[in-house]
């Protein structure tokens, strides 16, 4: 049985009291209630925890579970995606390897071990007060790209972001994400292009999806389109003279596998450089009371 056990680290240093143990399951494993109550209480609450709107957030959750996706348009300034993209335009050398990562598009990963630019992005207070709705506590960030859709890209296939967990649908979303407009998003740049409701679609053979469905995320820079990873969606064509840059973060539920692999692609030393909420989100967590323990304790210890 996993306990939380204080450490002098805890409560101010060493010489002052641990705190008191915990114990967060009943005899035969199952999750205490109380801890039920508080994880429900939590997702309640998420608003006031993130010093967020809760009219907002509830607003945007009543937009997302009716058509899948949300626009929240200039969440952040224009400067602040000037400067982002000053620092990720050079880790973008190279074009994609595949038709999905597109032979006009360039793409950076492990973004974080390269570049902390990003995090305000990943651990924005709306977008996680909208994840602390749909998920369980301590879910995880699974990938975080820059993305650069050079001019003459076509359009990608289309996709939902956790088709690759094999589960059938319709089912509730065991992801979602986030696109950010680094530069602004136009009809004919390659804007994100999404098929309303198609969330609550069961399976379904990509062939037999009408493109006349599909909508454009057009939207200045600064701003943000998020969507259940059951949504149907692709990267639209670009048609113009310029490039569209773009930062994606996915998330998913705290039992589910990243797709990136944060303990070897995120080294410890830069994990230290980060936000408590990042390194949460890379892993540095737990699913109380049994997933993502090292050695027994929870894995934040291993920044200490």
């Amino acid at each position: 049985m996993l306990e939380a056990r204080g450490t002098g680290s805890e409560t101010g240093g060493p010489g002052r009291n641990a705190v008191t143990e915990r114990v967060y399951t009943n005899p035969d494993g199952t999750v205490k209630a109380e801890l039920a109550a508080e994880r429900r209480a939590a997702a309640s609450d998420a608003a006031e925890r993130r010093n967020v709107d809760r009219e907002l957030v509830d607003a945007l959750m009543r937009a997302l579970h009716g058509e899948g996706y949300v626009i929240v348009p200039e969440l952040l300034p224009r400067e602040d995606m000037e400067r982002i993209k000053a620092e990720a335009l050079p880790l973008l050398h190279f074009e994609g390897r595949t038709e999905f990562e597109g032979f006009r598009t360039r793409r950076v990963y492990s973004v974080i071990e390269k570049t902390l630019a990003l995090n305000p992005l990943v651990e924005h207070p709306l977008i996680l007060a909208l994840l602390d709705r749909l998920f369980m506590p301590n879910y995880l960030l699974s990938q975080l790209q820059a993305i650069d859709v050079l001019p003459g890209e076509v359009r990608q296939p289309l996709h939902h972001d956790d088709g690759f967990y094999p589960i059938p649908r319709p089912r509730p979303p065991i992801g979602a994400a986030v696109i950010w407009a680094i530069d602004d998003f136009t009809q004919d740049n390659g804007a994100t292009q999404l098929i309303p409701k198609s969330h609550l679609w069961g399976d379904v053979q990509v062939a037999d999806i009408d493109t006349d469905a599909l909508v454009p995320a057009v939207m200045p820079s600064g701003s943000a389109v998020f969507f259940l990873g059951t949504l149907w969606h692709c990267a639209g064509p670009n048609r113009s003279d310029a490039s569209r840059m773009a930062a994606t973060a996915q998330y998913c539920e705290p039992w589910a596998r990243q797709q990136e692999n944060y303990s070897l692609a995120i080294s410890r030393q830069r994990a230290r450089l980060c936000s408590e909420t990042v390194q949460g989100l890379l892993g540095y967590s737990m699913l109380f009371p049994f997933i993502g323990f090292v050695n027994g304790r929870d894995p934040k210890r291993l920044l200490a």
